[in-house]
């Protein structure tokens, strides 16, 4: 099983019961809308030889290399976000006097 299949299975599996307004649906249709995304951007960059069924070492080592490129940046993408995210806290909490006052 490749690794976003694996994240599919597991996330099918708890997956909340669907509200009434479909709102627990969204985070799965986005991870599908992901998943095709990089899917075809890889398949697009990589597979080039259509005359047999097999798929040959090239293709799956540049797959493979396509597919980790796109988890690293998406990782190195959420964590700048994230230090982005307690920057603009602390400003907001050293605007409004909070920061360095006792509790």
């Amino acid at each position: 099983m490749t690794w976003m299949t694996e994240n599919l299975h597991r996330y099918t599996a708890r997956r909340p019961v669907r509200d009434k307004k479909g709102e627990s649906d969204r985070p799965f249709k986005e991870f599908l809308g992901t998943y095709n995304k990089v899917t075809e951007n890889c398949f697009m960059d990589c597979v080039r030889d259509f005359t047999t069924r097999d798929v040959k070492p090239e293709e799956s080592s540049c797959s493979e290399s396509c597919l980790q490129k796109y988890l690293k940046m998406t990782q190195r993408i959420s964590m700048r976000f994230q230090e982005y995210h307690i920057q603009q806290n602390e400003a907001l909490a050293a605007k409004a006097g909070l920061l360095g006052q006792p509790r």
